[in-house]
């Protein structure tokens, strides 16, 4: 079974996967910030997308399970929100636009993709653009909460500074915290979070 396949099921066979409400990390820096531009990769079922989109930002989104994809374009319609969300892969994403914010919640990856993933998330900010991060941690490995079972796909301080050297990081912090985001994501947690602008 393929990668898109492996979610395509698991996003139609639950109702939600990571809740309806949007990443708390993600939700305070919006709630702070001007509207403007918003990237959302690997979005999933569009919970930081609608809940952005309520708040006036203009809001671009993407996800390779087309069932994701489907699912967040018909709450966003049941809901009376625009979004603009198409279903493609990260090894399909190229930066064709400038966004005020680009906001990568859980969006885990083969190691070899990284760094081009990392540096197209760059030349898609505009200048004094800002983009933030929520991942699990290497530390998550002992815990049951979520994410990938192999640390290759989870990150570290150090993988974070090589990649975004070139922006203004503003925080970086690893931390344990009680995540709470569906049946999926749910119990203790190591993340990694990080807020950098250019």
């Amino acid at each position: 079974m393929g990668a898109s396949s492996f979610w395509d099921d698991r996003y139609a066979e639950n109702e939600t996967v990571y809740g309806l409400q949007p990443n708390l990390f993600f939700r305070e820096f919006i709630d702070k910030t001007k509207p403007g531009t918003l990237l959302l990769p690997c979005e999933g079922e569009g919970r930081n997308a609608l809940y952005a989109a309520k708040r006036g930002w203009q809001v671009d989104a993407f996800d390779f399970s087309r069932v994701a994809v489907e699912k967040a374009l018909e709450r966003a319609k049941n809901e009376h929100v625009s979004i603009r969300y198409e279903p493609k892969s990260i090894e399909d994403f190229k930066p064709l636009k400038k966004y005020k914010l680009v906001a990568s919640i859980y969006v885990h990856m083969d190691p070899s993709l990284r760094k081009i993933f990392h540096q197209n998330l760059i030349d898609s900010l505009e200048d004094g653009g800002f983009v933030i991060i929520e991942a699990f941690n290497k530390d998550q490995v002992k815990y049951h909460s979520g994410g990938p079972k192999t640390a290759s796909m989870l990150y570290s301080i150090d993988e974070l500074l090589e990649d975004f050297g070139s922006l203004k990081i503003q925080l970086l912090e690893e931390k344990i915290i009680d995540l709470n985001e569906g049946s999926f994501h749910k119990g203790e947690a190591a993340v990694i979070r990080m807020i950098a602008t250019r």
